[in-house]
C-alpha cells in the first residue's frame, strides 16, 4: 500500500506544481532540493520526508491536505499490520 500512497501524493503534487505554473526545476530551486527529487516523487517513487513537504507546501502555497488528499493510515489489526490506505476519490 506504501506505493499506492506514493502514486496518490505524486499525483496530488504534479497538480499542484502545474496549477502553480512551475517547472519540476523551479520548484526543486524554491524548495532547496534536487529537481530529481521532485520526479521521483511525482512518479510515485518516493513519500517525501516531512521537511520536504513543508517546502512544497510553502513553495506551491497550498495546504498539507492537499498534497495528502487521498491518502490515509489503516489502524493495524491482528490480521492487517498498520498501512497507508488509498482512498477512492469521490
Amino acid at each position: 500500500m506504501r506505493e499506492k500512497a506514493a502514486k496518490r501524493f505524486g499525483r496530488n503534487l504534479f497538480m499542484a506544481r502545474r496549477r502553480a505554473g512551475y517547472s519540476q526545476e523551479e520548484l526543486a530551486a524554491l524548495c532547496s532540493l534536487h529537481r530529481t527529487e521532485i520526479g521521483l516523487v511525482e512518479n510515485g517513487r518516493r513519500l517525501p520526508r516531512v521537511d520536504t513537504l513543508v517546502k512544497l507546501v510553502s513553495a506551491l502555497e497550498v495546504k498539507a491536505d492537499d498534497l495528502l488528499r487521498g491518502i490515509e493510515w489503516a489502524l493495524p489489526t491482528p490480521s492487517r499490520p498498520g498501512s497507508f490506505c488509498v482512498a477512492v476519490p469521490a
